[in-house]
């Protein structure tokens, strides 16, 4: 006869795997940037390797020309720095029951019940710390890079190896409000002023058929644009796939999101992030995206503890073509 502690590890193990979709879509729904990156197939699931390496998009190929007859055709090198390089980070979740509630619980059907609460528990926690990291500057120990360093206020620092204050094409673009693209006095953000920020900004990061297709907002500049359409505003159509769920308006071609809300999602105030996510994805490794390890009994307790582990980073292919609006 099974022991309740072999049951319940059998349990959970049985829920990551028969619901492995929906946990996976249920971490990304938490989070604007997250659900843009999985609907669009830019959650990267990687082999290994020391390191997250990722081919860069930042230029047009130099060795274009116009030529005729025998002329001679040039073959230089138009690469300088060809990819970047991101460090793994680790992060776990412990789905744990104390001997006591396991066999309180001991009937099949009451031990499923408690292994899918606990479950269900440990996924909700780690998507809302991931979603905190999603904006965070990364320099927690361990911490994903976030949006305050992938698009930085400053619009330098050294992501993925590359130091942007030595090479210019990784600069990510800023508007300040304080000092703003084109020159000129500074500028309060407000209802009357916030279209006439966000354009410049948005000029700056197109290229061609590349332009900002998410553009995420705190809570206070979501509110000044909300109220600039004043009776022309533009909510988004009601596309699951492409807003998941999260109410959004339009800006041009992109859609416009607050991932905030009362309690704070952790975007920092007074920002919009203007994304090109086509440039960025979420890298994970496949044999630590949610993935069960083997349970651990303690040696002083009358406990399970079960880990769930995640390994990956947010990456960058291309900074030049993200930007952030900041006071």
């Amino acid at each position: 006869m099974s022991s309740p502690n072999s049951t319940f590890s059998e349990m959970v193990a049985s829920t990551l795997r028969d619901h492995s979709d929906e946990l996976h879509d249920n971490v990304s729904k938490n989070n604007a940037l997250l659900h843009r990156l999985n609907a669009n197939g830019k959650v990267d699931q990687r082999d290994g390797g020391l390191e997250i390496v990722e081919p860069l998009d930042y230029d047009e190929n130099s060795t274009f020309q116009r030529y005729s007859g025998y002329d001679t055709l040039n073959v230089s090198p138009s690469e300088v720095i060809s990819a970047a390089k991101y460090d793994w980070k680790q992060a776990a979740v412990h789905v744990t029951a104390s001997g006591l509630e396991m066999r309180q619980n001991a009937g099949r059907s009451q031990l499923f019940k408690l292994a899918e609460a606990r479950v269900a528990n440990a996924i909700r926690s780690f998507s809302n710390k991931l979603s905190q990291d999603v904006y965070s500057d990364g320099t927690l120990p361990n911490q994903i890079n976030g949006l305050q360093a992938l698009i930085a206020d400053s619009g330098l620092g050294t992501v993925g190896g590359i130091d942007a204050s030595s090479w210019a094409f990784w600069k990510n673009a800023v508007q300040s409000a304080a000092a703003p693209l084109g020159g000129g006095a500074a500028v309060t953000p407000s209802k009357d002023t916030i279209q006439g920020l966000m354009l410049p900004l948005w000029l700056e990061l197109t290229r061609g058929g590349d332009n900002p297709d998410l553009i995420v907002a705190s809570n206070d500049y979501y509110s000044f644009y909300e109220e600039s359409l004043s009776e022309y505003k533009r909510y988004a159509p009601s596309d699951e796939k492409a807003t998941g769920g999260f109410v959004s308006l339009k800006y041009k071609t992109a859609d416009v999101i607050f991932d905030g809300g009362a309690k704070g999602g952790g975007i920092p105030d007074a920002h919009m992030y203007f994304m090109n996510t086509d440039f960025l994805k979420l890298a994970v490794h496949k044999d630590a995206n949610l993935t069960q390890v083997g349970e651990q009994r303690s040696i002083n307790q009358d406990a399970v503890v079960i880990p769930i582990i995640w390994q990956g980073n947010l990456i960058c292919s291309n900074r030049s073509l993200q930007g952030v609006l900041k006071a």
